[in-house]
């Protein structure tokens, strides 16, 4: 668990899954990411984050405000996909009512400092869609760095989707 000034960051729980399930089904959360989900497909996402916890010591944690105990969305650390040859990646998704009051910044500094301090890693990458420019600007305020000549089709994202192309960001382990 990691705790910031306004937010818990944590292994999800079981009931995590309805919230998350209708973040899901908000088509401005899900505007860069793909359809809507249904709860089924929450429900998968729940067991791999539970399944990447268990194996690793970390995931895409949930994010609960301290304040109410209210589930906000997730962001943290995961092995990344194998052709980004298997790098860790930083990830985030809010739901809408908690965007602009900058909890996904406070989540991801969180996310980032646990990931210097607990892993073995050169590099912390972030993908996202061009125009998800509150994704990529929080990157950047992050400090992470984008090469163009890193853009990439997606392989999970189906043809002809206007999610199909990705841009990178980087950030390599603080001197």
């Amino acid at each position: 668990m990691i705790e910031t000034e306004r937010l818990i960051l944590r292994g999800w729980r079981a009931d995590d899954v309805a919230p998350f399930h209708a973040m899901g089904q908000d088509p401005d959360v899900m505007r860069y990411i793909g359809p809507l989900t249904s709860l089924e497909d929450a429900h998968a996402s729940y067991e791999r984050c539970v399944a990447r916890q268990a194996d690793h010591g970390h995931c895409f944690w949930a994010i609960e405000r301290k304040a109410d105990g209210a589930f906000l969305g997730f962001c943290g650390l995961q092995r990344g996909y194998d052709f980004l040859d298997g790098e860790i990646e930083i990830g985030w998704r809010l739901r809408s009512d908690a965007w602009g009051q900058g909890f996904a910044r406070e989540a991801a500094e969180a996310s980032l400092a646990w990931g210097w301090a607990s892993l073995d890693t050169p590099r912390i990458t972030a993908i996202t869609v061009s125009d998800n420019r509150a994704s990529w600007g929080l990157m950047e305020r992050l400090g992470m760095t984008r090469d163009p000549d890193e853009d990439f089709d997606h392989p999970n994202v189906p043809d002809g989707s206007l999610l199909k192309r990705h841009i990178l960001y980087r950030m390599d382990r603080p001197a």
